[in-house]
């Protein structure tokens, strides 16, 4: 201290004596300011040693109360994730069978579809000494920082064993792509040197058997990360964490609703079909919402309604005060009940409901929910879907003469079908990669797809123009229409021309 004090005094009255005896002290004073801010800088990031080190962030993560049994769906995944933590809890069963216990699991799909929570499961389920963090915490604009902090979390997992007398550690990085991407070129960059240490600190020539140290890894873009990060004796297992299917939406609403006033008339397996194609994350958004509806309105329960307004704001967004013309609502009206009447037709009660209620960028919208649950699709299949997506257009046409700007994000999705059918080769092209054909050959192939669809889409259209005034009066004056309610309105359409 005494030493400081002793600097800081000298260093001003030496300045002032070289100015009393004109000494040019500009160059001195330009030299001094850029090496306090160059200093300042690298203390901040912590690369600097200084007389008062800060104190090490801890990765260590608590005792953790989420269980396996609290996920809902994703069985397979869940199996997959205890089987490699049970190699490290039962390593002398594992060494009778001459089972190499797992270096690292991979848990990779969508957003919201449980990664992290079955890594919180996991530390439960672990009995180990537990540590986590996100990969931006290894990205660093200064060589060696990143590449630092991994040598610190391996040896903070290490210590943690030693410290609780355990034999096995388990490291968790969530957003691993953010420092285990593809090394490209011949430029070393910074996160390059940082993959390198997670590389050798996995499975390098001084990596130990003992602590055994296990790494999950969760990530939404494993299609970025570098092969030497992927292959076996690193990341040992893919676990593809996926969009739950209608029995894994159905279990994880059970979960969900489990601590809620449900009323007694609520299904929620009608529930797990009318969300078809959410996450994990969605459906407790879904649940979440219903409730603050019903507790908006004071209901002591939550009802089908509050749940059904849930799904269409976690699909749609919110609603909006966006106020239409009239001429725009009936327009709406005849657009989504065109939608609705195609789907009803080619694929019988898959209407789950027709809204005429703005909400997030659509003035309306008819919410689907397919009775099976398709992962191959056939030409038929994705030739109705387009022509779904072009039933609004073609109402409008047949009923206004023009189509109008509402059906841009209709055009969009078919057009992306489109392009899907002529990648997977189910178009007259025959089988070709869409990155190797010209613009104009594409769109010429697509053109003759969509006009051969839009003819079929009229037809199905003209022969039920009764269903369009007998659902266009309900709609118009109740905004909202059920699934069941439209199904019957088909129903006594074909009764009448049977």
């Amino acid at each position: 201290m005494i030493k400081k004090e002793w600097f800081f005094g000298a260093v001003p009255v030496i300045l002032l004596f070289l100015f009393y005896i004109e000494v040019n002290i500009g160059p001195i004073l330009f030299v001094m300011l850029i090496a306090g801010l160059v200093f300042y800088l690298v203390r901040k990031q912590g690369a600097y040693p200084v007389a008062k080190p800060k104190q090490r962030k801890s990765h260590e993560v608590p005792t953790m109360e989420k269980k396996f049994t609290d996920i809902g769906g994703q069985e397979r995944a869940k199996q997959e994730l205890k089987e490699a933590i049970d190699f490290l809890k039962q390593d002398k069963e594992a060494d009778h069978y001459g089972i190499r216990p797992l270096k690292g699991i991979l848990l990779t799909g969508p957003p919201g579809t449980g990664k992290t929570l079955m890594a919180k499961a996991a530390a439960n389920y672990a009995e180990a000494a537990f540590v986590a963090a996100s990969g931006s915490e290894f990205v660093e604009m200064y060589v060696g920082v990143g590449a630092s902090r991994i040598r610190n979390l391996f040896k903070e997992v290490k210590t943690l064993t030693a410290e609780k007398n355990l034999d096995r550690g388990v490291i968790f990085i969530d957003e691993i792509d953010a420092i285990g991407g593809k090394r490209e070129g011949q430029q070393q960059k910074e996160y390059d040197q940082t993959l390198n240490q997670l590389l050798t600190e996995m499975d390098g020539m001084l990596t130990s058997d003992s602590p055994r140290i296990l790494i999950i890894a969760a990530t939404n873009r494993k299609d970025m990360l570098d092969q030497a990060l992927l292959r076996p004796g690193r990341f040992d297992r893919h676990i593809q964490v996926d969009l739950p299917d209608k029995n894994g939406r159905k279990q994880i609403l059970d979960i969900h609703f489990e601590n809620k006033p449900l009323a007694e008339d609520v299904d929620l397996e009608t529930v797990a079909i009318d969300s078809y194609g959410f996450s994990g994350a969605q459906l407790e958004s879904v649940a979440n919402e219903a409730a603050i509806y019903a507790f908006r309105v004071k209901n002591p329960t939550i009802t089908s309604t509050h749940i059904s307004t849930a799904i269409d704001k976690v699909m749609m967004g919110e609603q909006t005060d966006r106020e239409s013309t009239e001429e725009e609502k009936k327009r709406v009206a005849f657009h989504e009940l065109g939608h609705a009447i195609v789907s009803e037709v080619l694929r019988p009660n898959s209407v789950s409901q027709v809204v005429l209620i703005p909400r997030g960028g659509a003035l309306g919208y008819v919410r689907q929910a397919p009775q099976k649950e398709m992962y191959l699709h056939t030409k038929s299949y994705i030739e109705e879907q387009i022509m779904i997506c072009l039933a609004g257009a073609v109402t409008e046409e047949i009923y206004y003469g023009e189509r109008s700007t509402g059906s841009k994000n209709d055009f969009e999705q078919a057009l992306n079908l489109v392009h899907h059918m002529i990648d997977a080769g189910l178009t007259s092209l025959g089988i070709v990669s869409i990155q190797h054909l010209s613009k104009s050959k594409i769109q010429e192939e697509a053109n003759k797809i969509l006009n051969q669809l839009l003819m079929k889409t009229r037809k199905v259209l003209e022969e039920h123009d009764r269903v369009f005034q007998l659902g266009y009066d309900q709609l118009m004056q109740e905004e909202r229409m059920s699934g069941a309610r439209f199904q019957q309105l088909l129903e006594e359409y074909k009764t009448v021309h049977a």
